[in-house]
This record gives C-alpha cells, sequence and structure tokens, in this order.
C-alpha cells in the first residue's frame, strides 16, 4: 500500500467500524423498545395479568443492564470489540426465538433479562470502538450508535404489530429472532479498533507531531490535543460527578423508559383502537432516535450539561400535559418530547463521562453508571408507574410522579463539573484487544 491510499484505507476502516457498531444495535433496540409496548396487551390476556406485571418486563430488562454493563466494559478489555458484538447478537436472536415458548409472564422476564444483556454486550463496545475512531467528534459518533439502538423501535414497532396480526405471535419471534442472529454476526465482522497510526491521522493537524492514542483525551475546537485524566474505576467513585450522573440516569432513566411499557396502553384508554394507539409508541421512539445525533452532534459545540438541563425540563413539562389532552396528534407530539429527552441522556452521557473521567477506563466507568438505569430506573420507573396505574392512582398521577423525576433530573445535571483540561501529556490505558 503506498503512503497516499494509506490513510484513505484507514479512513475507510474507521467509517466501517463506526457503521458496523451502530447498525449491530438496530435489533437490540427494536426489541427494547418496541416489544414490550406492542406486544404489552397480548401477553396481559395470554396471561391474564395487569399493567405493572407488564412494566415489570421493563425492570428486568433494565436490571440486566445494571448487571452487565459493567461486567462487559472490563471483558472486553480481554475479548475485544468484535467477540462482545457477536455474543451480543447471539443474546438478542436467541432470546427472541426462544420467547413464544414463555408459559408465563415470568418466563417473560427471563426472556426480559436476557434482552437487556443483550444490549450491554452490544453497547458499551460499540461506544468504545466509534470514540476511540473519531476523538474529534465524540459526541457526534456517539449520538450515531445512538441513533440507530433508539430509532430501531420507531421502525419496528408498527412492523411489529402488522406482523403480529399477519403471522401470529410464535412466527414473528422467530422470524425476528433469526433476522437479529444474522445480521448482528455479520456486522461484528466490520468492527476494530485504531491502531496508532490512524490515530495520528484521524487527530494531529497537518505538520504537527504525531499523536500516539495512549496520549488522547479530548481536543479543543481547533484540533489541538488536550489531556482529560484517565480516572480508575475507584477513582471516578469518588467524584460527585459520578454520583451525580448515575443519579440523572436513575431518575430520568425511569421516567423516559416508562414511555415504552405505557404508551399504547394510555392510547387505549383514551378510546383509540390499537393500531393507532401504537402511533403514540413509534413518535416516542422517532425522537428518541433522531435526538441522540442532533444532540450528540451540538453538544460537541455547546454546553453538554446545559443540553440535557434543557431537553430533561421539556420531557418533565410534556409529562404534565398528557393527562388532560385527548387529541391523538397531540398525544404523539408530547410523547415524541419525552422520546427526545430520552434519546439526549444515551448521546450525551457518553461523551460527558469522557470529559468527566477520561477514556481509559470507559467501559468499566460507563458500566457503573448504568447500574442506576439498571438496577434503579426499572422499579422507580415503569413497575412503579404500572402499580399506580393499577391501583386507581390513574394516569394523572402516574404522569406527574414521571414528571417530577424529569424535572429533578434537570435541575442536578447542573452541577456536574468536568475537570478543567491540560496541556497533553503522556498517559496510560489498558490495551484492547484489535478485535
Amino acid at each position: 500500500m503506498t503512503t497516499a491510499s494509506a490513510p484513505r484505507a484507514s479512513s475507510r476502516v474507521g467509517k466501517l467500524a463506526v457503521a458496523g457498531s451502530a447498525l449491530a444495535l438496530f435489533w437490540p433496540g427494536a426489541f427494547a423498545f418496541g416489544m414490550p409496548g406492542v406486544l404489552g396487551p397480548h401477553w396481559q390476556e395470554a396471561f391474564g395479568v395487569g399493567r405493572g406485571a407488564v412494566g415489570a418486563i421493563i425492570f428486568f430488562m433494565l436490571a440486566a443492564l445494571g448487571v452487565f454493563m459493567f461486567l462487559v466494559g472490563t471483558w472486553q478489555e480481554r475479548l475485544g470489540p468484535r467477540a462482545m458484538l457477536a455474543i451480543g447478537a447471539a443474546l438478542a436472536g436467541l432470546g427472541v426465538v426462544a420467547l413464544p415458548f414463555a408459559s408465563s409472564i415470568y418466563l417473560v422476564y427471563a426472556w426480559a433479562f436476557v434482552s437487556g444483556a443483550s444490549s450491554c454486550f452490544v453497547m458499551i463496545p460499540a461506544l468504545t470502538v466509534v470514540q476511540r475512531w473519531y476523538p474529534k467528534r465524540r459526541g457526534l459518533v456517539s449520538g450515531i450508535v445512538n441513533l440507530v439502538f433508539g430509532l430501531a423501535g420507531a421502525i419496528m414497532s408498527p412492523l411489529f404489530a402488522e406482523a403480529l396480526g399477519a403471522m401470529g405471535y410464535r412466527a414473528m419471534c422467530v422470524v425476528a429472532g433469526i433476522l437479529a442472529l444474522g445480521f448482528g454476526v455479520a456486522l461484528s465482522r466490520l468492527v476494530s479498533l485504531p491502531a496508532d497510526a490512524d490515530l495520528e491521522e484521524a487527530v494531529v493537524p497537518a505538520g504537527e507531531e504525531p499523536i500516539s492514542e495512549r496520549r488522547i483525551g479530548v481536543v479543543d475546537g481547533r484540533g489541538a490535543p488536550l489531556a482529560v485524566p484517565s480516572l480508575t474505576v475507584g477513582q471516578s467513585l469518588r467524584t460527585r460527578n459520578f454520583w451525580l450522573i448515575w443519579t440523572v440516569w436513575a431518575l430520568h432513566g425511569a421516567a423516559s423508559v416508562s414511555m415504552v411499557s405505557l404508551s399504547v396502553d394510555f392510547g387505549v384508554s383514551r378510546g383509540f383502537e390499537f393500531e393507532s394507539a401504537v402511533v403514540i409508541l413509534t413518535a416516542f421512539n422517532v425522537t428518541n432516535g433522531l435526538s441522540r445525533i442532533v444532540t450528540g452532534y451540538f453538544s460537541d459545540r455547546i454546553h453538554r450539561v446545559r443540553t440535557m438541563g434543557a431537553t430533561f425540563l421539556a420531557a418533565g413539562l410534556a409529562y404534565f400535559m398528557l393527562p388532560h389532552v385527548d387529541s391523538l396528534g397531540t398525544i404523539a407530539v408530547l410523547a415524541a418530547i419525552v422520546g427526545f429527552g430520552f434519546g439526549t441522556l444515551f448521546a450525551v452521557s457518553a461523551p460527558l463521562a469522557v470529559d468527566c473521567f477520561g477514556i481509559g477506563h470507559f467501559g468499566a466507568v460507563y458500566g457503573l453508571v448504568f447500574t442506576a438505569y439498571g438496577f434503579v430506573a426499572g422499579a422507580l420507573g415503569p413497575l412503579l408507574a404500572g402499580t399506580l396505574a393499577d391501583t386507581g392512582g390513574g394516569y394523572p398521577l402516574v404522569f406527574g410522579y414521571l414528571g417530577a423525576l424529569c424535572l429533578t433530573s434537570a435541575i442536578l445535571i447542573q452541577f456536574v463539573r468536568p475537570p478543567s483540561r491540560r496541556p497533553l501529556v503522556l498517559e496510560g490505558r489498558p490495551a484492547l484487544p484489535a478485535a
């Protein structure tokens, strides 16, 4: 390969790595954000359970994130991102293939846990890979990855509803599971980490001294490297920033993800047909996806904390308004505002975590942040919200509670203060396998 062609080759490899990382999240996102809402009424009827029991499906899905996000962050340092993505595809696909054989709601909970685990095995390596390839555009590439994860639910929710009527429950699950397995394993082959030479080409302005990947922190608006100290897991846990971000994930994550299980049922309770009520879930998922690339892109240029606070505030106000509107279009718009805040949480948190804790132990530290989403958000959100709806509180109480969680998150995130950046110095990080 000639010298002139080498940069173009590494650029192609980097773009393929971003594409593979993003698209690998399509089916896990479809299962997480699409299936519980579409299949919730089916499970209620099939197993004779209420909305609280269906809300618990999301709880178990998120519990898996709490268990596996940190573990995946450490395992990928030994196995590499490609292997982790393949494992995630296998868990996602085979789990859905087995779903029709669930004879009780408790076995659906088991599927939810496996489905949540599959998201961990794809999300952490995907975010790690794209931020390593494009350190100057961490918000943008994180947004691209999260865009696919969130938008998948919007694309597949109406298709799942259509397939449920046309093919039946069992055939729909088997076909979806096989597609998820095949595409996920194939896409994992596109993913690789950059070598130092690739990063030199991507980061260093012409004429400047090459920079090793081990020294890269973040860059300023002119492309000049600036170091963010890479904190260990223990050091990160001793910072106020970590616990603020952790708490925001618990509260805003709980409020946002509740829309997945409540949206269709809320629409039906307003007198709309099932197929029409799915529009509410679709609207939520459209902005849940699109906001991730929009706010990810702009967070590279404006204050990340302010971006998150503004969208969280808007989501809270939307929740307060939801019980008092009757038009399907207005309900869908308000659900979309909630989805926009949810997507922002995903898209901006990853680069914000690197701003605060560095890239060296990103997988493990970000995995620990996700324990808030996994262990706390599921209980505070879908499980409690569904129980409140079942016990006579009604949607005004449920949505008022969820709106309060959003507003609290908007306030708390304002207190996150990334450390000041300093001139670049040599800093080590644990090496990841190339594949």
